[in-house]
C-alpha cells in the first residue's frame, strides 16, 4: 500500500488533532510534523484530551498511527560539545513527548561536527544516543531515525558508512533506524536513477528493515553538490520518474513517503496537488499555476 503524505503544522490549541485535519485536507494518509518550533525550545504540555480526539478521527479515516512521524527540531546537535548537556536533554524530552502522543517515530539529523572533524562527531552522536536512550521511562519505545543528509558543511550522515557506524556502536541500537532523504542522496552524490543498487548496498551495509520514513523531495541542485535545497516534484534535477520509480518500489511498499517541498511563492502548499500527481503516476508540468490559483 502507499503511504504518501507531507510535513504539516502543529500549533498548541489543536496539536496533532490539528495536524491531522489538516493532512486530510491534502487527502495524505500519513504525515510528519514538529511538537513545537524547530529552531528553538519552546514546548507547550501535550494535551491528552486533544490526542485521544486525534486517534479517534484518525481511526474514523482507517489512518495508520504507525505511520505518523515527528521529525525533532534543527537545534539538537549532539556533535557539538559546547552544547552537549543541552542536546542530550532536550532529545530526551522530545522522545517523552512523540511517546506521549503515541507516535512511533522521530526523524534526528545527526548532527554538525562545526570543526572537531568527522570521527569525534560520530563518536560524539553515539555518546548522546547512549545517553538519551539510557534516560528514557520504561514504557518508552519511540524509535529514532537518523535521517540522511546532503553533506552541507560539516554535516554527519551523509554515507551509508557515517549512519552505519552510529548503529553499529549505540549500546542500545533497536530503536535506532533510517530516514532517507532523495534530496539529501542526490546532492550527497548518490545516483538516484541507480536506487535499486543504493538500496542493495544499503542492505549489505545496514539493513532495509531499519529504513522506517522516506522524505520525498526533488533537489534544486545537481548530484554531488552537497547544498540540501529542495524542489517541487519533477520540478528539479532529480525528475518525477526517478522519484516515482523510488515511491513505488516493491521493497519499500509500506514504508511512508513524507513530502518536504517548498511552498509555491512561498505561499501556496503544494502537497494536495502533489500527491495526486504521484497517486495519479502521472507528471503535470502545469502543476505550479494550479497551485497558484487554489
Amino acid at each position: 500500500m502507499l503511504y504518501i503524505g507531507s510535513h504539516v503544522g502543529f500549533n498548541k490549541n489543536t496539536q496533532m488533532l490539528g495536524s491531522l485535519e489538516e493532512a486530510l485536507s491534502y487527502n495524505a494518509n500519513c504525515f510528519m510534523f514538529y511538537t513545537g518550533a524547530p529552531q528553538n525550545t519552546a514546548r507547550s504540555p501535550i494535551e491528552d484530551g486533544l490526542t485521544l480526539k486525534a486517534l479517534e478521527k484518525m481511526k474514523e479515516e482507517k489512518m495508520d498511527l504507525s505511520k505518523i512521524i515527528v521529525h525533532a527540531p534543527y537545534i539538537i546537535n549532539l556533535c557539538n560539545e559546547d552544547n552537549f548537556e543541552f542536546s542530550t536533554r532536550f532529545l530526551t524530552e522530545e522522545l517523552e513527548r512523540v511517546n506521549a502522543l503515541g507516535v512511533k517515530y522521530l526523524v534526528l539529523h545527526p548532527g554538525s561536527h562545526i570543526g572537531l572533524g568527522v570521527e569525534k562527531g560520530l563518536d560524539n552522536i553515539v555518546k548522546g544516543l547512549n545517553i538519551a536512550f539510557m534516560n528514557l521511562k520504561d514504557n518508552n519505545n519511540v524509535t529514532i531515525l537518523l535521517e540522511t543528509m546532503a553533506g552541507k558543511g560539516s554535516e554527519i550522515g551523509s554515507n551509508l558508512k557515517e549512519i552505519k557506524y552510529i548503529i553499529d556502536h549505540v549500546e542500545d541500537n533497536s530503536h535506532l533506524g533510517v530516514c532517507l532523504d532523495t534530496c539529501h542522496l542526490n546532492d550527497a552524490g548518490y545516483d538516484l536513477t541507480k536506487f535499486n543498487d543504493y538500496l542493495e548496498e544499503f542492505d549489505k551495509e545496514i539493513g532495509i528493515n531499519r529504513i522506517g520514513c522516506i522524505h520525498i523531495n526533488d533537489s534544486k541542485n545537481e548530484i554531488a553538490s552537497h547544498k540540501d535545497r529542495h524542489e517541487n516534484i519533477g520540478f528539479g534535477t532529480i525528475g518525477f520518474n526517478t522519484l516515482m520509480n523510488i515511491i513505488y518500489n516493491e521493497k519499500l511498499e509500506n514504508i511512508p513517503k513524507i513530502l518536504e517541498t517548498p511552498y509555491v511563492d512561498k505561499e501556496y502548499p503544494p502537497y494536495k496537488y502533489e500527491i495526486e500527481m504521484i497517486r495519479n503516476k502521472t507528471f503535470d508540468e502545469n502543476l505550479i499555476e494550479k497551485i497558484k490559483k487554489q
